[in-house]
C-alpha cells in the first residue's frame, strides 16, 4: 500500500494554476495588438499580486513552500548530479533553480511593466514618475526579457515532461491534488527526516493564504489605481 504525503498545500496549489492562466493570458493579449493591451496589464498587474504572495508565503507558509526548504547550495546541486543525495518529496536542487529563476524573470517582467510608455496604446502607471530614459531602458528590458520567460517555460515544461516519461515520475498530479503517493519500496531512497515532514495544509493555513492574498491584491490594487 502506497503511503500519502501532503506535499503541495491548497494555497501554493492555486499560486501555480492562477500564475499558469495568468501567464498564458499575458501572453496571448500581448500578441493580439493594442486592442487588447490592458487586457495585458490586467494579467501582468495579477502576476505582480501572486508574485508578492508567493514570496510571503516561501517565509511563512507550509513546509514544503518555504524556501528555506529547497533552496538549492552548491553541495546539494553536485550531490544531486551525482546521484548522491537522497530523492526529495519537494523541489529537487535542479527544480528549485528553475522555480527561482522562473520567479526573478517574472518580478523583473512586471516590475519593468510599471514603467512601460509605448506612447500609443499604454502607459505603465509608475512611467510618470521617472526620466524618459528609465522608461526607454525598463522598456527594453521588458521586452527583452520576454526571450527568458520562453526560455524557463519551455525548460520547466520539457523537465516535467523528462520526469514523466524517463524517470517515470509524475510532477503534475502532486500539483493537482497536493499529496505525493510513496511506494514502500522506494521509501528507503528518501530521507526519513523528508518523509516525516508533510505539509500542513488545513483551515488556518488556507485561511492565513486568503487573507494575505486579499491584504496583497487591495494593497497593489490601490498602488496602481492611484499612481
Amino acid at each position: 500500500m502506497k503511503k500519502i504525503i501532503r506535499v503541495w498545500d491548497l494555497p501554493i496549489r492555486v499560486f501555480h494554476w492562477l500564475l499558469v492562466i495568468c501567464i498564458v493570458g499575458s501572453l496571448v493579449s500581448v500578441n493580439l495588438g493594442d486592442y487588447a493591451i490592458q487586457w495585458h496589464a490586467y494579467f501582468g498587474y495579477s502576476i505582480l499580486v501572486l508574485l508578492v504572495f508567493r514570496i510571503v508565503w516561501g517565509l511563512v507558509g507550509s513546509t514544503h513552500a518555504r524556501f528555506t526548504t529547497f533552496f538549492p547550495s552548491k553541495a546539494g546541486i553536485l550531490n544531486y548530479l551525482s546521484g548522491k543525495s537522497p530523492r526529495v518529496l519537494g523541489h529537487n536542487p535542479l527544480g528549485a533553480i528553475s522555480v527561482f529563476a522562473l520567479l526573478f524573470v517574472l518580478l523583473v517582467q512586471v516590475f519593468t511593466g510599471l514603467f512601460v510608455d509605448d506612447e500609443v496604446a499604454f502607459q505603465g502607471p509608475l512611467a510618470k514618475y521617472v526620466p524618459n530614459f528609465l522608461v526607454s531602458l525598463f522598456s527594453e528590458i521588458h521586452e527583452g526579457n520576454q526571450v527568458l520567460i520562453y526560455t524557463l517555460i519551455t525548460i520547466h515544461i520539457a523537465a516535467i515532461l523528462f520526469y514523466k516519461k524517463i524517470k517515470g515520475e509524475d510532477l503534475i498530479k502532486p500539483m493537482l491534488t497536493g499529496d505525493k503517493e510513496i511506494d514502500p519500496s522506494e521509501e528507503a531512497s528518501y530521507s526519513p527526516a523528508d518523509l516525516g515532514r508533510p505539509s500542513k495544509d488545513g483551515f488556518i493555513q488556507r485561511t492565513l493564504a486568503l487573507i494575505l492574498l486579499s491584504v496583497i491584491a487591495v494593497v497593489v490594487g490601490y498602488l496602481i489605481t492611484s499612481s
